[in-house]
């Protein structure tokens, strides 16, 4: 049974930490792979990355597998999680083994950051090592095949797509060779999700199932936005970040292939995408468990395709999981509460 979910590629777990209140409007996702690892790799488009260990990704370098992989808010200070992840990989042995002693391991925790800075009204609310902890031990204890918490948790705490909120959102897909190819996005993009003149998510007209909003509503949705936008003030700096899983055996080429056309699937929901104010990075990770037919050079297209299609799914159902924030650090209507669920 799938959950249309990250999850569904098996062993796959994720955990969500969030924090709220007080200043807070953050947190941080963490993405944990089977014991063993998984291979991974990267594609970085956005003009203002902020990411940690991604060269340790490149099908030129040494690491072949990775344990985890980390999305957090904060910015770059967010990308401090990743300590917090690696202590909790050290203290079981996880990591690249280097010395005799079993022990002896360098776990490699690749992340990366979204800008929400300042979103909850405290600039110095951000997450640290404990908040990555937190989310690791929060997907360590989830079971095989959970559901995933989807809208304003985890890393998607804090996010925002243009004047909208936006969150973390996920989708999968099984193929008719029986590979699962799915997707778990954080949807903190400078452009928009929705066309300025209908309202209709840019997501679900490339879908072809586009509901298309009453002119009316869409009239009162536009002056809601106007009005926050201007109480914001300045345009807030952005990245949406995705992780693109599947079971299909791919070698680190493949799986940076992979993460490469997976940014198809932002450009199809956000335009503009790839801004210098955005710090769009995909990672792709392959578990291993189902060889490709070898026998054709090309079966690796259908896991392409699949890997931006479930993107593009992924940020629709980021931006309807929404919930409106009004706070003291900005507001940001939800598209479900200006839109309802058409």
């Amino acid at each position: 049974m799938t959950v249309d979910a990250l999850t569904d590629v098996a062993g796959v777990r994720v955990g969500h930490a969030t924090r709220t209140g007080g200043g807070w409007l953050t947190g941080t996702t963490v993405v944990l792979a089977p014991e063993g690892g998984a291979v991974a790799a990267v594609d970085v488009r956005g003009g203002g990355p902020g990411t940690k260990e991604t060269d340790a990704l490149d099908p030129r370098n040494l690491v072949q597998k990775v344990e985890a992989i980390v999305l957090t808010g904060g910015s770059a200070y967010g990308l401090d999680a990743a300590s917090g992840v690696m202590a909790w990989l050290e203290e079981r042995g996880r990591g690249v083994r280097v010395g005799p002693d079993p022990a002896h391991v360098v776990p490699v925790v690749p992340a990366a950051c979204v800008f929400d800075l300042g979103r909850g009204g405290d600039f110095r609310a951000r997450p640290d090592a404990a908040t990555g902890r937190a989310a690791v031990e929060a997907a360590a204890a989830s079971a095989p095949g959970d559901p995933v918490r989807e809208g304003g948790v985890g890393a998607g705490t804090g996010a925002a797509v243009g004047p909208l909120k936006g969150g973390v959102g996920t989708a999968s897909t099984v193929l008719a060779s029986g590979i699962t190819v799915a997707a778990l996005v954080v949807a903190n993009a400078a452009g928009s999700v929705m066309d300025p003149e209908t309202g209709v998510l840019y997501g679900e007209l490339f879908q072809g199932r586009a509901t298309y909003p009453e002119p009316e509503v869409h009239e009162v949705a536009g002056r809601h936005l106007a009005e926050a936008a201007a109480r914001n003030g300045l345009p807030p700096l952005n990245t949406t970040l995705a992780v693109v899983a599947t079971d299909a055996e791919l070698s680190k080429a493949q799986a940076q292939k992979l993460a490469g056309t997976s940014h198809d699937g932002i450009a199809r929901a956000v335009r503009p995408v790839h801004l210098l104010s955005d710090g769009d990075t995909v990672f792709a990770l392959s578990t291993g468990a189902r060889p490709l037919d070898a026998g054709n050079p090309l079966a690796l297209n259908e896991v392409l395709a699949a890997g931006a299609d479930v993107v593009t799914r992924a940020i629709v159902r980021a931006v309807r999981a929404a919930e409106p924030v009004d706070g003291p650090g900005g507001v940001w209507p939800s598209y479900r509460a200006l839109y309802g669920e058409s």
